[in-house]
């Protein structure tokens, strides 16, 4: 890998988003490469938005990802996408989107899918989106598992430069023993969306 890789993880509290972080930063260990992250978050044990960044490469000395700098944005609640447009660049950044959005408490009208993703083609042309909530509540009943389809789906569309066996070790690294199975079937399931 030339350059460096940035990557921006947004949702809300109760995703599970600073674990993915410490995974794909495990990951970047695994691979020998030097890793910074940064989480930024409000509210997030009340369910509101988290942000975090992680950089990899050979040498990295700041964990803050610039405006347009994001070289894939991952984003565990369509509406939290719209909030992390800022870091993406129209030629080379890639949105990955769980099509899910959490209702905002006293808001009466949220956007649509539809509206959201207009609104994100105005960033990029580069832009999955994934019904990974659906998909993980329906073969496991835990929505919190969304993250971990969206990085195996990120690592089998070759979204992201990190290797299946990388991602694997450092599931097993980060998560405790009894939650190792579960996280590795779901990652591991994300090959079937790749085969369609």
């Amino acid at each position: 890998m030339k350059k460096d890789f940035n990557i921006i993880l947004s949702g809300v509290g109760g995703q599970g988003i600073i674990t993915l972080t410490r995974t794909l930063a495990e990951a970047s260990l695994i691979e020998r490469r030097d890793v910074k992250t940064s989480e930024l978050h409000g509210l997030s044990q009340r369910g509101g938005s988290v942000e975090t960044h992680i950089r990899f490469n050979r040498e990295i000395y700041s964990p803050l990802i610039k405006q347009g700098g994001a070289d894939l944005i991952i984003c565990l609640e369509a509406q939290e996408a719209l909030n992390v447009c800022r870091y993406a660049s129209k030629k080379e950044t890639i949105f990955l989107i769980d099509d899910f959005i959490k209702p905002v408490f006293g808001v009466k009208q949220t956007p649509s899918s539809e509206k959201i993703k207009e609104e994100i083609k105005k960033f990029s042309k580069k832009i999955f989106w994934v019904p990974a909530t659906k998909i993980v509540e329906k073969e496991t009943g835990n929505p919190v598992l969304s993250g971990i389809y969206l990085l195996g789906y990120a690592v089998f569309k070759n979204l992201i430069p990190l290797k299946e066996n990388s991602i694997s070790r450092a599931i097993k690294n980060v998560l405790p023993k009894k939650y190792w199975d579960l996280n590795l079937k779901t990652f591991s399931s994300a090959k079937r969306e790749k085969e369609k």
